[in-house]
């Protein structure tokens, strides 16, 4: 008995050789007759195969995490640029306001840079809802952009504040000395001329100062026509002032009102620059814009990038079930 069973042990295990070497000898001929065919399966595996280690669900979390990481950072960005362009127009000097809008324009940077980014890996992970919301956001990012700039533009100049500057400055002293040398003249003058001359001179300083009060409501002015009605009582209070220098003259020596006229020159030339500045508007104009035009632009940003912060949240909690 213990010799037939070891006759059929070894009867099968010759069988079982005979059919290994048979399938090696099929597979070896079909691997010679269709080679090309057996390397594509090959491939086709190994795709298979690579493509479920790349969207496996590790994958895919680590994936949705980075979007979720690029989304709150583009959102933090955008409020940061909101907030530097609004420091750049309520800036007190050309520096500070620079600064700021280095700074605005540096997160918005950023704000584009990671939007770049996540745009291919929303459309890689196919979720195709969080890729319409990017798409509006870029849509109103780039509307909101074209305002910023000309926001930053106009806020840099600072034409109001250096306008305003001018007047309480350089415009003021010009109009002092103007009253100093005027108010000595009366003094030696005979009694039939000086009172011609007192009121003369009270005409004279009294238009300048008139002109130097209508500076302040033209800088602050944001309306063309209101600023055109500032000028011309400006022109007129000034032909008035060099009206009663002239009538000075023929009571005076000439030499006498050389220090008036240098100082009510000087005055005409800082407030020409003043008017020109003004005339720009920049500060004005980039606070309006700013007030009346931004909120909306940003809050449609901020909007739509917190519905995409809450979508993707959403598809990490879904992808973890």
């Amino acid at each position: 008995m213990t010799s037939a069973r070891a006759g059929n042990q070894t009867q099968r295990a010759a069988l079982g050789s005979a059919r290994h070497a048979s399938i090696a000898r099929v597979t070896m001929m079909n691997s010679r007759r269709f080679p090309v065919l057996a390397l594509w399966l090959v491939m086709a595996v190994t795709a298979l195969v690579t493509t479920g280690c790349q969207h496996g669900p590790a994958t895919v979390q680590a994936e949705l995490g980075e979007a979720r990481r690029l989304a709150s950072s583009a959102r933090v960005q955008f409020n940061k640029a909101a907030d530097g362009t609004n420091r750049a127009v309520m800036a007190e000097t050309d520096e500070a306001s620079i600064a700021f809008a280095r700074e605005s324009e540096q997160s918005s940077s950023l704000v584009e840079h990671d939007v770049a980014a996540l745009g291919p890996l929303l459309r890689g992970l196919g979720i195709t809802s969080e890729v319409a919301i990017l798409e509006r956001f870029q849509k109103q990012f780039l509307e909101y952009r074209g305002v910023d700039r000309e926001i930053l533009g106009l806020a840099v100049e600072n034409t109001n504040l250096k306008a305003q500057r001018l007047s309480f400055g350089p415009a003021k002293d010009a109009a002092d000395r103007f009253k100093a040398a005027l108010t000595q003249l009366p003094a030696s003058l005979t009694a039939t001329n000086r009172c011609r001359a007192e009121a003369l001179v009270a005409e004279a300083v009294v238009s300048v100062r008139e002109m130097q009060t209508l500076q302040g409501p033209h800088i602050a002015s944001a309306d063309a026509a209101a600023m055109t009605a500032l000028e011309q009582e400006i022109a007129r209070l000034e032909a008035k002032t060099s009206a009663a220098l002239s009538g000075l003259r023929g009571l005076v020596e000439p030499s006498s009102l050389a220090a008036a006229q240098g100082a009510f020159d000087q005055f005409k030339g800082v407030a020409a620059q003043i008017v020109a500045l003004s005339r720009r508007n920049t500060n004005v104009r980039s606070l309006d814009l700013s007030l009346r035009v931004k909120p909306q632009l940003a809050a449609a940003c901020d909007d739509s990038l917190r519905e995409l912060e809450s979508a993707l949240n959403a598809e990490g909690s879904k992808a973890t079930r």
